[in-house]
């Protein structure tokens, strides 16, 4: 499995290429939740969320190994597609992503402007059999949204990052949408601060990982999840990303009320543009707090800032800002 080695071995590479994002908080928030709580803003990343570190790993590893490719491909229904396009630009490699027709209008448009070609598809099962195929092409190298190890590294990087920008952190939470970033999150964290809890949280209407962890083994949704959260819309976990996540010391399911409240109320606070799935680790936040005695200080990995306007338009059709956050 991965270590910390790898995790720093992937900051080397990536360095010059990514932004070190700021670690922000809001005095209001923590004085009415009565905790201290920490944001790495990944919105502020390359193309807009944290799948920008994990492609540039995997792009570089293989050209430090001698191994460039001559095309890459890959499958996914937003961040990682644009994160893939941006990242194959860096190093003037051809790219083609595969994309589910239902993907935020939006990452289709901002994939398209980083030079990738976009091959749309009836849904995420057609996308992936078709970069399957596209993979056994000679000189063609897929990298898959979580399921790849160089790709977790260079997600860990993140909270790498946030756990030397702020010391004494009781929790970290991030979202699970294939488990990529939790992957390499809990291996860093691990690492750096041993005793910090790293915490998962997912859409209930998106519960594969939690369906797994309870089973044990690997569930794959029976369809498309209807979720606002759809940096989470992945239908099941890897078998690289499931081992890590196991190890996880707990994993939360949010109700869609709670992913729209929480876009809302950060959205607000923190005067940025905040993708409903990275809310879904801050209800989860505010639901383990609830059975804490003693002030604690948590991280929150903000993992995207890309909403389109059909997403906008559901997330502000209620006005939640009404009700204001507590534990």
């Amino acid at each position: 499995m991965l270590n910390i080695e790898d995790i720093e071995k992937a900051k080397e590479r990536i360095n010059n290429y990514v932004n070190k994002t700021p670690v922000l908080s809001s005095s209001l928030l923590n004085e009415w939740i009565g905790h201290e709580i920490f944001f790495k803003a990944e919105c502020l990343q390359k193309i807009g969320a944290f799948k920008a570190r994990g492609a540039c790993n995997a792009i570089s590893w293989l050209i430090e190994n001698n191994e460039k490719p001559k095309k890459v491909i890959a499958n996914s229904s937003g961040n990682h597609a644009q994160a893939v396009a941006w990242a194959a630009r860096q190093f003037n490699i051809p790219a083609t992503i595969y994309m589910p027709a239902y993907a935020s209008k939006i990452k289709i448009q901002a994939t398209n402007a980083y030079g990738a070609q976009i091959e749309l598809c009836e849904n995420r099962n057609v996308a992936d059999e078709k970069v399957k195929q596209a993979s056994q092409e000679k000189g063609t190298c897929w990298i898959p949204p979580f399921n790849h190890n160089q790709v977790i590294a260079g997600q860990g990087t993140a909270i790498y990052e946030a756990l030397n920008q702020v010391s004494d952190i009781d929790a970290v939470f991030a979202p699970c949408g294939g488990g990529g970033l939790l992957s390499g999150t809990l291996i860093a964290t691990r690492s750096l601060s041993p005793a910090t809890k790293v915490i998962g949280a997912e859409p209930l209407n998106a519960n594969d990982a939690a369906q797994s962890l309870r089973m044990n083994a690997i569930q794959k949704l029976s369809s498309v999840p209807d979720t606002i959260a759809d940096g989470a819309m992945t239908m099941a976990v890897g078998d690289i990303t499931f081992e890590y996540l196991k190890m996880l010391d707990d994993m939360y399911e949010i109700e869609e009320s709670k992913i729209i409240y929480w876009t809302q109320w950060l959205t607000h606070l923190l005067k940025l543009q905040v993708e409903p799935t990275s809310a879904t680790a801050m209800d989860a936040v505010a639901q383990w707090l609830k059975n804490q005695k003693t002030k604690k200080r948590v991280m929150v990995i903000l993992s995207g800032g890309n909403i389109d306007q059909t997403t906008q338009l559901t997330l502000w059709n209620n006005n939640y800002l009404t009700f204001r956050p507590n534990t």
